[in-house]
């Protein structure tokens, strides 16, 4: 595995937290899946689905030394659960807790037992992207099965089965996550998109593409995780998060010690308290043997 990279975000690593003190150590560790936990398939939107031995054997460590471990993602449930098999998470006994949906759903695992979820009227975000990208690709979560959408998303990347249905029938109801997809625009263009609508009620994030991930208000891995700590019986003080995407802002900046991965996006870099090593390098692991050691 390469050497840690403890550099503090930011230009200057100014309004940084100051380094947990000594005997800190985690007792929650917070995981995003792609790109911190899976590697990304070279030119697509996806992730492989095995993850390392090392990533595996580190975040064993940690939950065999007593850290509580949170699987933090932008997936949907369905899609989350064969990671925490991998990973050895969660039995019947004890199930793992997991935030999915970038917050929108928090659930314990197995068997799938949903215990949070925020929704929110859709339609009027929707038709405000759909206004300046028409050819868009709308998708709503159906919980266990996969998906309702109006037309084919690109190949692999999103899981389950694929449900065909008008836009209006979309998000007619509450929903708690809706997913936007334009393969003929880019993430820059959907991030000049986002801040010029503003998109009232809703929190929005910009993935590594042409992907909006749209949300209730107020709604982020850090809010799921808020809860999933309190439940816990521990707090933000306690975190380790490590993710690479806009999607983990709010968690990096929540935790007590927040990390990106090597080859996240500068706005990753700029909220993390240090950098780790890429996902090709393990990054996830060298980080949690920080502080769980071999």
């Amino acid at each position: 595995m390469a050497e840690l990279v403890t550099e503090p975000g930011g230009s200057d690593g100014a309004d940084r937290r100051p380094a947990p003190g000594p005997g800190w150590r985690p007792r929650l560790v917070a995981l995003d899946i792609d790109g911190t936990l899976l590697r990304w398939v070279d030119g697509g939107g996806a992730a492989h689905e095995e993850m390392s031995e090392a990533v595996r054997e580190a975040v064993r460590a940690a939950r065999d030394g007593g850290a509580h471990i949170v699987l933090s993602s932008g997936r949907s449930p369905h899609s989350m659960t064969d990671v925490a098999d991998q990973l050895g998470l969660g039995s019947e006994d004890e199930p793992v807790w997991v935030v999915a949906s970038n917050g929108a759903v928090v659930f314990r695992y197995p068997p799938l037992d949903v215990v949070l979820e925020e929704t929110f009227d859709a339609r009027a975000a929707v038709a405000a992207v759909l206004a300046e990208h028409p050819d868009a690709i709308v998708a709503v979560e159906e919980r266990g099965v996969g998906y309702r959408l109006n037309k084919p998303f690109p190949e692999g990347e999103l899981t389950g089965e694929m449900i065909l249905a008008d836009v209006e029938d979309i998000v007619a109801e509450p929903v708690s996550r809706v997913i936007i997809r334009d393969p003929a625009a880019t993430a820059d263009d959907f991030v000049a998109l986002a801040a010029r609508l503003g998109l009232q009620g809703t929190d929005y994030v910009v993935g590594w593409t042409a992907w909006l991930d749209l949300a209730a208000a107020g709604v982020s891995k850090a809010s799921g995780l808020d809860h999933v700590a309190a439940e816990l019986g521990v707090t933000a003080d306690d975190a380790l998060a490590i993710g690479d995407g806009r999607n983990d802002l709010e968690m990096l900046a929540w935790a007590r010690r927040g990390v990106a991965m090597g080859q996240a996006v500068p706005e990753v870099h700029a909220v993390a308290d240090a950098t780790t090593a890429s996902v090709d390098d393990d990054g996830a692991a060298v980080e949690i043997r920080r502080w769980f050691p071999a």
